[in-house]
């Protein structure tokens, strides 16, 4: 399989999904949308994601809730999460669990590709823009 860091974008919103995977690729990157935190757990690209993007608030499981369960399972993948509904409890929760940043929609697409690059850092790919 390709060197190419996967990032994985999981959110309810398909519009969204589209804008932030055409992004990734146009960056060079491999880039896989999921419509839920299930769909993304049942996926072939769970063990290959490099960095995962996933709104807060979805239909069944949150993803507050998705960010538990790879916990739970051993899996440390970097995590930038989403939203619409900013709020400041659950922005810390996810952060003490480790998250790489929170970004309230509407986001500049610069930000979310900086936050990338510092979750795939030590990949030797380069996204920086200049």
């Amino acid at each position: 399989m390709s060197d190419i860091p996967i990032i994985s974008i999981v959110d309810d919103d398909e519009s969204v999904r589209d804008v932030i995977s055409s992004l990734i690729k146009s960056f060079g990157l491999s880039a896989h949308a999921f419509v839920s935190a299930e769909e993304f757990l049942r996926s072939p690209h769970l063990n290959e994601t490099s960095c995962l993007i996933s709104d807060i608030q979805m239909p069944n499981m949150s993803g507050i809730e998705l960010q538990r369960v790879l916990i739970a399972q051993g899996r440390h993948i970097p995590i930038i999460f989403i939203t619409a509904f900013p709020d400041e409890a659950v922005e810390a929760r996810a952060m003490k669990a480790g998250a790489t940043c929170f970004l309230s929609k509407p986001f500049d697409g610069h930000d979310i590709i900086k936050f990338i690059a510092k979750a795939i850092e030590g990949t030797g790919i380069d996204i920086s823009e200049n």
